[in-house]
């Protein structure tokens, strides 16, 4: 396989290069699209598969040449499969753009017409029931009581069934006009919007901006100031983003020459919900490693299933009704060199057809309650509802 990388001239749209059966990763306009599949590669075989790609490469960024993109599964070890496209865009935070073609691929890259709005009928149900879902807390919350754990992070889902297919293309779109600062992606079927940065490498630049610790936002900057003060004043907030950040800087640290983060955690506001959250930057010793590796170290964090790691998954087996699978999971991107830029994967939603099938969850400590973390779940559901119900 030869893969063949040059500057593109003219200015393309990656959600319209993407569509809604291609590839997608993109924020604030930054990012890669990609169309075809070129190869399907094991994730334990995908480094070894990138580097044995002949590259002619005459913009030489992170993420040219041949490019795989990856939604694993949230259980570390779970089998998991990346797709390398047969045409990649490429898009660089100074304005480079590029395309990538293995084996001289051609494909219509102008993108389709805007979608054509309509009004359809739509059931949502539950998926693990509310009940349910609020016992389940009570037990994480008593277990962690009781000092068996210090976090674990319990999720439910939401299935949404539609009278036609939903128009995956047209999601994307409405994730962008809400959720452009967001991490938006589409693997598979699995698309969504991600406020949460896993781990990024450029070179021997390495980065990751963890977030825990939720509010609601209501549209009233009063209101919203508010309910931001107590967030950062929260101390069951506070222990929930302590436990994150603790353990990305334990994970990264070995790898590094030196890594930084923010003394304090700052808010990071999405369209309908803000965070606590710290940003993590750092030096990797060389030779760096691939940030698949990275990835395989990080995840799940403390973020989306607890802490101590193994007590939390073990702790998710009882009291969790439903399998997550790519839910809670890390979706992005890896090249050749072990660049690449991976998000928390989350604010998401498995669409097959007319269903979708959402995943919402918050982070149980000793001072939680359960209806107030149901409600956080509602909150964090609307991010995908609005961009997949159109009634």
């Amino acid at each position: 396989m030869r893969a063949v990388t040059r500057p593109l001239e003219r200015d393309l749209d990656l959600n319209g290069v993407a569509r809604g059966d291609g590839y997608l990763f993109v924020r604030d306009g930054v990012g890669l699209a990609g169309r075809g599949v070129a190869a399907r590669v094991l994730r334990e075989q995908v480094g070894d598969r990138l580097v044995s790609i002949e590259r002619d490469d005459t913009v030489g960024r992170p993420g040219c040449g041949p490019v795989a993109f990856g939604a694993l599964p949230f259980l570390p070890g779970a089998p998991a499969e990346l797709v390398i496209p047969s045409v990649v865009v490429g898009k660089a935070a100074d304005g480079t753009r590029w395309v990538t073609r293995v084996d001289g691929a051609d494909d219509d890259l102008a993108g389709p017409p805007p979608p054509v709005p309509f009004a359809g009928g739509y059931r949502i149900a539950p998926g693990f029931a509310p009940d349910a879902y609020l016992a389940a807390v009570a037990a994480g919350r008593d277990a962690v009581r009781a000092g068996r754990l210090a976090k674990v992070v319990l999720a439910r889902d939401v299935v949404v069934e539609a009278d036609r297919p939903f128009d995956v293309y047209a999601v994307l779109l409405r994730l962008r006009a809400s959720f452009g600062s967001s991490y938006r992606y589409l693997v598979d079927g699995f698309v969504g919007a991600s406020p949460e940065l896993l781990v990024a490498r450029a070179g021997d630049l390495v980065r990751s901006h963890p977030l825990a610790g939720t509010a609601p936002r209501t549209g009233d900057p009063a209101t919203d100031a508010r309910l931001a003060a107590e967030l950062i004043a929260s101390t069951k907030d506070q222990v929930e983003h302590r436990v994150v950040i603790d353990v990305v800087n334990d994970t990264l640290l070995p790898y590094c020459s030196y890594l930084d983060w923010e003394p304090e955690p700052s808010i990071v506001t999405v369209a309908n919900v803000q965070h606590l959250g710290t940003a993590v930057e750092g030096r990797l010793s060389s030779p760096p490693p691939s940030v698949l590796e990275l990835v395989e170290a990080l995840q799940p964090t403390p973020a989306l299933g607890g802490h101590p790691r193994a007590d939390a998954l073990a702790l998710l087996r009882e009291l969790e009704g439903f399998e997550r699978g790519r839910y809670g999971g890390a979706v992005g991107w890896v090249d050749a060199d072990g660049n690449g830029t991976w998000a928390v994967a989350i604010r998401c939603a498995e669409i097959d057809g007319a269903r979708a099938r959402l995943f919402a969850g918050g982070g149980v400590v000793a001072d939680s309650d359960p209806h107030a973390e149901l409600a956080e779940t509602q909150a964090k559901l609307q991010a995908m509802l609005s961009a997949l119900v159109r009634p």
